[in-house]
């Protein structure tokens, strides 16, 4: 068997498996109509669009948000290749956390902190 007809072999099998799931789901669904449109859990209807405009607060929220988010995505995998990296790594990983705490610390002072 040549690489290409095991290829397509697999492509082929990927969509059985596929449309075996989406026929399965059809088969065991509840009901074909749609559920009615409310909201769930909370019990209020919904004041604004979905898709309406954030208040700019939350942009700094957010900001906040990827500042610790990215600071443990690349922690994590930092100390395990430290020792081997030597103390350049170090150097580095302290120039990372001093660009996230300039972050931390604008968004600190446009008010991000503060919910009253």
């Amino acid at each position: 068997m040549t690489a290409t007809a095991a290829a397509l072999s697999l492509l082929g099998l990927a969509a059985l498996a596929v449309l075996g799931l989406h026929g399965a789901a059809r088969a065991l669904r509840v009901s074909a109509d749609p559920l009615p449109v409310m909201p769930f859990g909370s019990g209020l209807e919904p004041v604004e669009h979905a898709v309406s405009r954030f208040h700019v607060r939350w942009y700094t929220v957010t900001m906040l948000f990827l500042a610790f988010d990215m600071e443990m995505v690349f922690m994590y995998p930092w100390t395990l290749v430290i020792s081997a990296m030597g103390p350049g790594a170090v150097i580095e990983m302290f120039v990372f956390l001093a660009i996230l705490v300039a972050g931390v610390v604008y968004a600190w002072r446009e008010g991000a902190l503060r919910w009253t």
